[in-house]
């Protein structure tokens, strides 16, 4: 699926923002992580996906192990109490950052949809 000229052009500062305010910390600037402690999202397998999977990590929180890019990780994420417009706004931006490209936007009503 090729993207359209709309996603092409979005603007993910919002996301960006978001990501800067509640995931950098871990995830770092350049959405590397820290191997073995706290996973990439750079050319993240994981994010790329199981996008389920990682909204509801970004909504909820998770805990228990995952593997991405082929290293296990089994460090808790803890809800950083973001509204589904924020969610969708942040995983729009690191699924279209570091080497990660998404070909279809995450809304906000398909987030409100997702339960634990």
């Amino acid at each position: 699926m090729a993207l359209n000229n709309a996603s092409v052009n979005q603007d993910f500062s919002e996301g960006k923002e978001i990501y800067n305010d509640f995931c950098m910390q871990c995830h770092m600037a350049n959405g590397e992580g820290v191997t073995k402690v706290f996973p990439p999202l750079a050319k993240s397998d994981y994010l790329m996906t199981k996008t389920l999977e990682s909204i509801k990590a970004i909504k909820y929180g998770l805990s228990g192990a995952i593997t991405v890019n082929s290293i296990k990780y089994n460090t808790a994420m803890a809800s950083p109490g973001l509204s589904d417009d924020e969610v969708a706004n942040v995983m729009n931006y690191i699924t279209n950052s570091w080497g990660n490209e998404n070909t279809s936007l995450i809304t906000e009503e398909e987030v409100s949809k997702v339960e634990r």
